[in-house]
C-alpha cells in the first residue's frame, strides 16, 4: 500500500500556524513511508472564501518547505463529483430532503434548552410520503439534504495516536445535513461530507489532522461505509495551546506564518519548531533538526495526547541557532528585504561586500531577522543619537582630547584596516597619556552613539568604509562639550 495523505485549508483566512502543523506531520509522514502528500484546497465556502487566501496558504507550504506531490485540487471545481454522491445516497435511500423551516429548527431547539437537552435534530422529516413532500414544495419550502445517523449505531476506530475511539450515533445531532437545496435540485455540498467524497476520490489511505476534528471522523466513517468505501486510518494530534493552556488563537498575538515570517522568523526555524509541536524525537535530547532528518524517524507512537504549549522563548532560542549557522551571503540575502522594508538606502559605498560584512559583525547577536533593522541602523543613517549613557562618557576628562587625537591620526593615515586601526589607538593611549579603557569607551560612544554594540574595531572599519567616521566623532565632540 502506498501512503496518501493530504492537507486540506479552508481559504478563509491566512495560513494558521496549527494548520501549517497538521500539514508538518502529514508531509513527515508522507516522507516517512515513501508516500505522497497531496494538497486540496476546501474552498466550498463561497462567502468566505478569498484568492488572496489560497495564495497565502501556497506562498507559506512553499516557504516552509512543504513541498506537495499532488495539487492543489479545488472543492469548488469538483462540484458535480459532489452532487453525484449526493444522488446515490438519495437512490439509495440513506439520505433524504428535509423540508424543516428555519423557524422550526428554531423552535425545536428552545424547546430542546428549556428541557436541558443537547441540541440535536429530530428527524422529523426522515420518512416523508411523496405526498407530505408535495405539499410541501406547494408552500414553496426549500429544503437540505440529510443523510440518517442511527442512534443506536456505534462508531469504533483505531486512532494512531488516541488509540480506541467510540462513538454513539445518538451523541452525534441527528441526521446530518450533507448539501443544501438550489432551484435545480442538490445545491451546495457540506464539509463533512465532500471531505469524504474527496478522500475516497484521491484514495487517502490516513487522515491526519488536529483533535477538534474527532467528532467529525465518527460522522464521516458512516459516510465512508455508505459510499461503500475502504476508512482510511485517523490521527488527531494536539492542539496548540497558549501558556495558560488555552487554545492558541488570535487574542495570543500572532498566529499565521506569514506573520511569523513578518517577525523575522526562519523557515527552517519555524518548521523546526512545529515539528516538536506535539512529537517528540527518538533522542529526546535532540532538538534540531531538518524536515528530512525528522522524517526518519517520524511516527505517531510518539505524538502526545497533550495538548502542545507554544513556548515563544523556546521558537526564539531555535531560531537564533538557525541564523548563526547560516551562511553570511545567504543570511545577507534574508536581511535585505527587512532593511528594505525599513526604508534602509543601499548607497554611499554600501554594496554587497560592506552588506555582508556588516551581516558578519551583527549575525551573532540576531535573535530574529527583524533584529538586523535595529542593529544596523546606525550603519545607514548619516548621523547618529547619542545615549545619556554615551553623553556621559563623552563628557568625561580628556574625552575629547582623545577623540581629536584619533580625528588627527586618520588624517594621516591612507587606508583603514583592522591593523592601523588597532595602531592609531596604541598611539593616542601613549600620545594623551591616558588608558586604553577610556580611549575604547570615548571612541566607541563616538562612532555608534551607544557604550555597548558589536565589535568596535569592526564597526569602526564598516563606518569608515562609507566615509562616516570622521563625521561622527566630530559630531561627539561637540555632543560632549
Amino acid at each position: 500500500m502506498t501512503v496518501r495523505v493530504r492537507i486540506a485549508p479552508s481559504p478563509t483566512g491566512n495560513l494558521h500556524i496549527g494548520t501549517a502543523r497538521t500539514a508538518v506531520f502529514n508531509w513527515l509522514f508522507a516522507r516517512h513511508h515513501g508516500g505522497k502528500f497531496i494538497l486540496r484546497i476546501e474552498d466550498t465556502d463561497l462567502e468566505r472564501s478569498r484568492p488572496e487566501y489560497t495564495e497565502n496558504i501556497l506562498e507559506g507550504l512553499r516557504w516552509l518547505g512543504l513541498n506537495w506531490d499532488e495539487g492543489p485540487f479545488f472543492q469548488s471545481q469538483r462540484l458535480d463529483l459532489y452532487k453525484q454522491a449526493v444522488e446515490k445516497l438519495l437512490e439509495q435511500g440513506l439520505a433524504y430532503r428535509c423540508y424543516t423551516t428555519s423557524e422550526e429548527l428554531e423552535a425545536l431547539r428552545e424547546a430542546q434548552k428549556a428541557r436541558g437537552e443537547a441540541p440535536r435534530y429530530d428527524n422529523r422529516h426522515r420518512n416523508l410520503t411523496p405526498e407530505q413532500e408535495a405539499a410541501f414544495k406547494a408552500e414553496g419550502r426549500s429544503f437540505v439534504i440529510r443523510f440518517k445517523i442511527e442512534d443506536e449505531r456505534e462508531i469504533v476506530w483505531n486512532d494512531l495516536v488516541r488509540g480506541k475511539m467510540s462513538w454513539r450515533g445518538s451523541d452525534l445531532g441527528g441526521d446530518m445535513v450533507i448539501a443544501r437545496a438550489s432551484e435545480a435540485g442538490v445545491g451546495q455540498p457540506l464539509y463533512n461530507f465532500v471531505v469524504v467524497v474527496d478522500d475516497i476520490d484521491m484514495q487517502i489511505t490516513h487522515v491526519i489532522r488536529g483533535e477538534d476534528h474527532i467528532a467529525n471522523t465518527a460522522k464521516q466513517i458512516l459516510l465512508y461505509e455508505a459510499l461503500g468505501a475502504k476508512i482510511p486510518e485517523f490521527a488527531h494530534s494536539p492542539l496548540i495551546l497558549n501558556m495558560e493552556g488555552r487554545k492558541l488563537s488570535k487574542r495570543d498575538g500572532v498566529t499565521s506564518i506569514s506573520d511569523f515570517k513578518k517577525l523575522g522568523f526562519t523557515s527552517e526555524g519555524l518548521v523546526n519548531y512545529m515539528t516538536l509541536l506535539g512529537w517528540s524525537p527518538l533522542d529526546s535530547t535532540q532538538e534540531i533538526f531538518t524536515l528530512e532528518s525528522a522524517a526518519k524517524d517520524f511516527g505517531f507512537e510518539r505524538v502526545n495526547k497533550a495538548g502542545a504549549k507554544f513556548d515563544w522563548a523556546k521558537l526564539d532560542w531555535l531560531n537564533s541557532q538557525y541564523i548563526h549557522h547560516t551562511p553570511v551571503d545567504k543570511l545577507t540575502d534574508l536581511l535585505i528585504p527587512y532593511w528594505e522594508e525599513a526604508g534602509f538606502k543601499f548607497e554611499g559605498g554600501r554594496e554587497r561586500a560592506w552588506l555582508e560584512k556588516l551581516v558578519a559583525l551583527i549575525a551573532p547577536s540576531l535573535t530574529r531577522l527583524k533584529d538586523a533593522v535595529e542593529q544596523s541602523q546606525l550603519f545607514f543613517s548619516d548621523t547618529v543619537e547619542f545615549s545619556e549613557e554615551a553623553v556621559k562618557q563623552l563628557q568625561q576628562e580628556g574625552s575629547a582630547a582623545v577623540l581629536q587625537s584619533i580625528l588627527t591620526a586618520l588624517d594621516n593615515q591612507e587606508k583603514l584596516d583592522e591593523a592601523s586601526a588597532q595602531e592609531i589607538i596604541k598611539q593616542v593611549v601613549k600620545a594623551q597619556n591616558v588608558k586604553k579603557g577610556l580611549v575604547m569607551r570615548s571612541l566607541r560612544a563616538g562612532l555608534t552613539g551607544d557604550v555597548h554594540g558589536p565589535d568596535l574595531i569592526q564597526s569602526w572599519l564598516l563606518l569608515n568604509q562609507i566615509g562616516l567616521d570622521r563625521s561622527r566623532l566630530n559630531q561627539a565632540i561637540t555632543a560632549g562639550s
